[in-house]
């Protein structure tokens, strides 16, 4: 027969079970939106733009804070909870995905995005709404420029749930970027609203 102290044993573990359960399911809110935050400030940043050591440098740093997480012992014992509390964005994908976007902005997305030809959509995207302000070379090239953020920006959120072991936090992640955008989004630039109507900032 099982004794008192065994019982007791078995009940803590029972409550300690419980308890790391419930830590894994917490969204992060606030750290996703101050990730979210610094995301969006390094591709919306005008001075980097082609800058490639300033890039480096973005990099480095995402990679060296990662370090300094994995690496202090007490982070091993209460992973769950600390992991959540510093969100992941220094894994190759989102670095990769970070630097086509920053490119993409500098190189032909910021033109557009003053001259209202695209605009910033309530689901974390960008779309065409003004076509007819290009030439109809212009326009195919407009195109596929937009794709190609979209692709990369759905990706994005979704490697960002992956890198900190929570797939079914994409969607939360997503909301959190869009706010970014949206807050972000310079004087003058287009934005989509809650009800999907177009307004300028």
């Amino acid at each position: 027969m099982m004794n008192k102290w065994s019982k007791s044993m078995l009940v803590g573990s029972f409550v300690f079970i419980a308890a790391c359960v419930t830590i894994n399911v917490y969204f992060p809110a606030a750290e996703v939106e101050s990730a979210a935050k610094e995301f969006v400030e390094d591709v919306l940043r005008e001075e980097v733009g082609n800058d490639q050591d300033d890039q480096t440098g973005l990099i480095d740093s995402a990679i060296m804070r990662s370090i300094a997480i994995n690496m202090n012992p007490i982070n091993w014992f209460i992973s769950s909870a600390h992991a959540q509390a510093d969100i992941n964005l220094s894994s190759p994908a989102i670095t990769s995905l970070k630097k086509k976007m920053i490119d993409r902005m500098s190189n032909s997305l910021r033109g557009h995005l003053d001259n209202n030809v695209i605009g910033f959509t309530n689901t974390g995207l960008v779309e065409i709404i003004d076509a007819g302000k290009l030439g109809l070379k212009d326009r195919q090239a407009i195109k596929k420029v937009v794709a190609d953020e979209n692709r990369d920006r759905n990706a994005l959120y979704r490697e960002v749930a992956i890198a900190n072991n929570h797939p079914e936090w994409e969607d939360q992640i997503r909301t959190a970027w869009v706010k970014q955008w949206m807050a972000q989004a310079k004087a003058g630039w287009s934005y989509q609203n809650a009800a999907g109507q177009w307004l300028k900032k």
